[in-house]
């Protein structure tokens, strides 16, 4: 070939493959064609993506796209992996591992944006496919597609935090304060400072004229604080004016003492007294000032600034605002957030709402007690002014998004509210408009749920991980002084996991390792903490306790503590109202309760009885363990180290599943069983959910979300041996997963307790209920429950 003729083909080579991946990461217009064509120069579509539905897990769901202002759905025509591939990477995941038709994660509402997408699966975006174009579509809502997503998430992506409204983020894209202070800008959290807003590369102020609290609420909603208080202006202005002075004269000598001189400063003028230490305290008083926004006018109920009315200026920046300053904005902090005791106790928030279910402070499906028992909210209606009104009641900031669908897991117990309507002033939930429930209105499918703005507190720069295979596992390493360094596994549990995670930004602790000899360790650091003790609720492990000076039996790299992390967690709950239908009692056999003897299913005075002679005592009742989290409950143990049981005939996944204990008044144990998870498996699900585990055949082992496991009364080991129980007035308490082997997105509902009555032959059961259900004052009634005068259970 000639020399020509190859430069010829070179440069058509390079031109293809420089034009195509342009065009290929060009998001594309409205279309009523299926063949895609590039954008126009105005720019692309702001296109968002969600997962919803349930039931589901975090990683799958009915995949809804906002496209014009509005959510809307994709139709399962023509749909196919290779969509399931496109749409998983817009979500944030590697890829793709099935998708589902019909609706299986429920029907979704408003458009129908795509109908008839076809991939081929590298695309960038799913509006580059061929489909019928935006809006086109002549599907209903019963062909909602959904996807599965492999759960592991792409490098470097952060679950980002959207807040569902409309904005102009071209004008103000992000606001912080400033603090005025050197020392304020080492505290955490910042709570007083001048507004800043984000303009191009750098930082820009408000014009303060006409400057309200109704805006201030809203700055200090966004910064993650439920109020705000006045300003001391004049302090303020007596620092602008000290900045328009000319600065003193400072003279620096050195005074000789031989090598190690000091430099001694002296200023031309004596300061006034009082003033040094402000002087040397000031920070960044002389910046020049940019005035980007000339006034502000909120209602105080926006969730962001830049959906209050703006004008902004459009001359001269840095004279446009006569006779004022920079907006200066001052914050109350929490309870979670306050500075000092005294400020905490002052700030002692009501206990008539609460959050369960999220990974961080700040989020999670809304609780409300109403009476003495605590249930949810059905998300009829459910919008950020509602949100924000629990989110400041909680002693956080305003919401950063209202979510519905049980996104944050299903509650128990009754809904007690529905069709709540805000007008985001009110200072409790309760002072809202809403709706009693009735049976037909709403199901724990439809649970309302929060994320709301909480203060920075910079704790992911002081924790990192490292020689893990992704971003969400590896040692665990942390800044003490001026060094980082690897923490010791002694005492490390799934607790001091969950805060590390948490700490971390990355969601629920899965494992928490202790031999961390498998990751790479050729940046492997010495050890500089020990001891650590967490109760799981801290924000930072610089919370928990920890030992002064370093002290770890086994200190090399391989018995560094690590973790691996999740967004999502399992959550068990027991079916408190069964095990007061079920419960009875037995005597049975000596000469049945072998095996039951060799699994340690009996007390210990069985040890001394005439085998096979006599009988015992035994204490039953069914179990039935639902799964109501959002990630299947696993056994920490693989299946190689599974123990097997010749006498029942089955493995043991882990050593204690669930404790049974009876207990006097005073808390005092008098009788105690354990149940070792003869096998996890879904014995039914709720409809819509498919069985994932089952214990024949050597088969995996596990609860699906939205599934339970049903230990009947009548097999070995399902019980507590009260044989030497004398007759009297009793609490039966039964904890799942006590010694916190799986973690879970909530230990507070594992435990249940009932109230008992026994006369020696039979017993009476009542007032069964979750740990958490009541109010602390019906719980504290409960635990002196006085007996029952007679046999009828009022």
């Amino acid at each position: 070939m000639e020399p020509c003729q190859w430069l010829l083909h070179i440069v058509v080579f390079l031109h293809n493959a420089w034009i195509q991946p342009c065009f290929a990461q060009t998001p594309l217009p409205v279309h009523s064609s299926p063949t895609p064509t590039p954008q126009t120069a105005q720019g692309p579509e702001t296109l968002k993506f969600r997962l919803s539905g349930f039931p589901r897990k975090h990683n799958e769901g009915r995949i809804e796209v906002f496209y014009k202002d509005e959510w809307g759905t994709i139709c399962d025509d023509d749909f196919s992996l290779a969509n399931a591939h496109v749409l998983c990477r817009q979500l944030g995941f590697v890829s793709a591992t099935g998708w589902a038709h019909s609706a299986k994660y429920g029907k979704g509402t408003g458009k129908i944006w795509l109908d008839n997408v076809q991939c081929s699966g590298s695309e960038r975006s799913v509006s580059v496919c061929k489909s019928r174009g935006w809006g086109n579509s002549d599907c209903t809502h019963d062909e909602d597609a959904g996807v599965i997503c492999k759960d592991e998430r792409l490098p470097g992506y952060m679950d980002s935090n959207v807040i569902e409204v409309r904005v102009d983020e071209n004008k103000v894209e992000e606001v912080r304060l400033r603090p005025v202070f050197t020392m304020a800008t080492k505290r955490m959290p910042v709570t007083e400072g001048v507004v800043e807003v984000k303009n191009k590369d750098g930082w820009a102020q408000i014009c303060d004229n006409g400057w309200t609290p109704k805006n201030s609420r809203v700055v200090c909603g966004m910064m993650g604080f439920p109020h705000e208080k006045k300003v001391n202006k004049s302090f303020y202005k007596h620092l602008r004016k000290r900045s328009a002075e000319p600065k003193a004269k400072v003279k620096v000598t050195a005074a000789r003492q031989g090598p190690k001189a000091k430099a001694i400063t002296k200023t031309s003028s004596k300061p006034k007294p009082g003033k040094s230490a402000a002087d040397k305290r000031l920070y960044a008083e002389r910046q020049k000032n940019h005035f980007l926004v000339h006034s502000v006018a909120c209602l105080g109920t926006e969730v962001h600034l830049a959906a209050c009315p703006l004008e902004f200026n459009n001359g001269n920046a840095t004279e446009s605002c006569a006779g004022g300053m920079p907006a200066v904005v001052s914050c109350v902090p929490g309870p979670l957030y306050a500075q000092s005791s005294n400020m905490r106790k002052k700030l002692k928030m009501q206990s008539t709402i609460r959050l369960k279910g999220g990974a961080k402070h700040g989020e999670g499906r809304v609780e409300v007690l109403k009476g003495s028992e605590w249930g949810t909210v059905c998300d009829d209606r459910w919008n950020l002014l509602s949100a924000s009104v629990v989110c400041r009641e909680l002693g956080f900031g305003s919401a950063k998004e209202a979510l519905t669908g049980a996104r944050m897991g299903q509650g128990l117990g009754p809904l007690h509210m529905n069709e709540v309507q805000c007008t985001g002033h009110e200072r409790s939930l309760w002072n809202c408009r809403y709706k009693n429930i009735t049976a037909e209105d709403c199901k724990h499918t439809e649970d309302a749920s929060v994320r709301c703005n909480v203060p920075y507190m910079g704790f992911e720069k002081t924790v990192r991980l490292s020689g893990g295979r992704s971003q969400y596992e590896g040692r665990v390493e942390v800044r003490v002084g001026q060094r980082w360094g690897s923490v010791c596994s002694e005492g490390w549990t799934t607790k001091e996991a969950m805060v590390a995670c948490r700490q971390l930004g990355l969601g629920f602790s899965m494992h928490a390792i202790t031999e961390t000899w498998y990751w790479d360790s050729s940046n492997v650091t010495e050890m500089v903490m020990s001891g650590v003790k967490c109760t799981g609720d801290e924000m930072s492990l610089s919370q928990c306790q920890n030992h002064r000076t370093v002290s770890c039996q086994k200190a090399t790299a391989r018995f560094s503590a690590g973790v691996i992390c999740s967004e999502t967690a399992s959550d068990l709950v027991l079916n408190a109202p069964l095990v007061q239908q079920t419960t009875y009692i037995e005597d049975r056999p000596l000469h049945m309760l072998y095996c039951a003897a060799e699994e340690d299913c009996l007390s210990k005075s069985a040890a001394k009885a005439n085998w096979p002679y006599g009988h015992r005592r035994l204490l039953r009742f069914s179990s039935q363990i639902h799964n109501i989290g959002r990630a299947d409950f696993r056994p920490k143990a693989g299946r190689h180290s599974w123990v097997w049981h010749a006498c029942h005939g089955h493995y043991h996944s882990m050593d204690i599943f669930t404790h049974y204990d009876l207990m006097s008044a005073n808390g005092t144990k008098v009788a105690e069983g354990h149940k070792a998870s003869f096998c996890l498996e879904d014995t039914d699900c709720e409809e819509g959910v498919s069985k994932r585990y089952e214990c024949a055949n050597f088969g995996e082992q596990g609860i699906t979300v939205g599934c339970w496991d049903l230990y009947r009364h009548d097999i070995d080991c399902q019980w507590i041996d009260i044989t030497d129980v004398k007759p009297g007035n009793y609490i039966l308490q039964v904890v799942i997963n006590p010694n916190y082997e799986v973690a879970e997105s909530d230990f507070t509902n594992n435990a249940m307790k009932c109230n008992c009555k026994y006369d020696g032959h039979r017993i009476w059961v009542h007032n069964c209920h979750i740990g958490d259900a009541f109010s602390e004052e019906a719980e504290k009634k409960f635990e002196k429950y006085p007996g029952q005068l007679n046999n009828q259970i009022s």
